[in-house]
């Protein structure tokens, strides 16, 4: 059966040196997680970018993370693989746990994650199950 929980957390993106310098609407950023609550720990990962930086435009990104910390008191590790499709400013989003990447208490894990962004306040809703 699959668990449903939920929570904030914190998000620091940064600009990291592009493969092609001649490309500037394509970008590459860390990403640096704090979550908080049912999901309690860190995740550091790598975005890739495409958008043309007015307001309103469409664009996109793929990017790859691996949480590690506890998941209701499950202590272990897993990849996160989140992408999103920017059409005219709104966003279709997807955030799936990479298949076969759970470690420790969490071997075995396999859900989907969603992200909402209100007022510049991050949360998280994560649906998961563990064997």
């Amino acid at each position: 059966m699959p668990q449903h929980v939920s929570g904030p957390f914190d998000v620091k993106v940064r600009p990291l040196e592009p493969y092609n310098k001649n490309d500037k609407a394509v970008g590459r950023y860390s990403l640096d997680k704090q979550f908080h609550g049912a999901l309690e720990g860190t995740s550091q990962g790598e975005m890739l970018a495409f958008g043309t930086g007015a307001p309103g435009t469409s664009g996109g990104y793929v990017a790859i993370e691996k949480f590690t910390g506890k998941l209701e008191g499950r202590g272990g590790s897993f990849a996160l693989q989140p992408n999103t499709t920017m059409t005219k400013g709104k966003p279709d989003m997807n955030v799936f746990v990479v298949p076969d990447s759970g470690t420790g208490e969490l071997v075995g894990i396999n859900g989907r994650m969603q992200i909402m962004n209100e007022a510049g306040k991050h949360s998280y809703v994560f649906d998961y199950t563990v064997p």
